[in-house]
């Protein structure tokens, strides 16, 4: 009985400190037959967030209504292939979600985790190391493997596509994440002040809010 509980008391153990938040954004499904899948996923009035059919492949997403979790499925997906996020997430058991790619990186890493370097996708060059050099969102990636050789994406988000989340609905999962976001909404915010004379901006918070709330919702930024 007692070594039932103390399998039990390991089974919910938590971290002491808590890290670079690693959120699950896509987990990878085998289907056999991408258009009937297609079907069945739509007729469960799921949001459909991908469609994207190319000569060698075809690649869906879907996200159940209110999940901030997304399903990805498809066929036909080689590595000469990966030019974008839903092909090459494809590759992976799933997709997790990072606002400072270097940071989770690095946390990974200091755990003892053999994680790749950043990269990023150029055009004809394939994969590049390290982040996208203007640091667009969905463009900064790293991969790392469990034991059991199960793979995962690593990928640098700070603003959504238009579309890819309730735009009513605007969240921060930590304190670490928030201020993440008011890190960005500052830095823009004072190329606001700059087109605007350089004179303080009394009306900030709004601002902030307003840039913050856009950028979580994958609409357009004010300037």
């Amino acid at each position: 009985m007692d070594d039932i509980q103390e399998r039990g008391e390991a089974a919910i153990a938590t971290p002491a400190a808590r890290g670079v938040d690693l959120k699950l954004e896509v987990v990878v499904i085998p289907v056999s037959d991408v258009d009937r899948a297609k079907h069945f996923y739509g007729g469960l009035g799921w949001r459909l967030d991908a469609d994207i059919t190319g000569d060698e492949f075809h690649v869906i997403q879907f996200t159940p209504p209110g999940s901030p979790c997304s399903i990805v499925f498809g066929s036909g997906v080689t590595p000469g292939l990966y030019a974008r996020i839903e092909l090459d997430v494809l590759e992976h058991v799933g997709e997790l979600v990072v606002s400072e790619i270097g940071a989770a990186r690095a946390e990974l890493a200091d755990r003892g985790v053999d994680v790749s370097e950043v990269y990023h996708y150029a055009g004809r060059e394939g994969r590049v190391s390290g982040p996208d050099p203007e640091r667009r969102s969905y463009t900064s990636y790293a991969t790392f493997s469990d034991p059991d050789g199960n793979q995962w994406l690593l990928q640098e988000v700070t603003q959504r596509f238009p579309g890819r989340v309730d735009a009513d609905n605007t969240t921060f999962a930590s304190s670490t994440e928030l201020a993440a976001a008011f890190r960005r909404a500052s830095v823009a915010h004072g190329e606001h002040e700059k087109r605007t004379g350089g004179q303080r901006d009394e009306n900030w918070p709004d601002w902030y809010a307003a840039y913050m709330v856009a950028e979580q919702a994958g609409k357009e930024l004010p300037l």
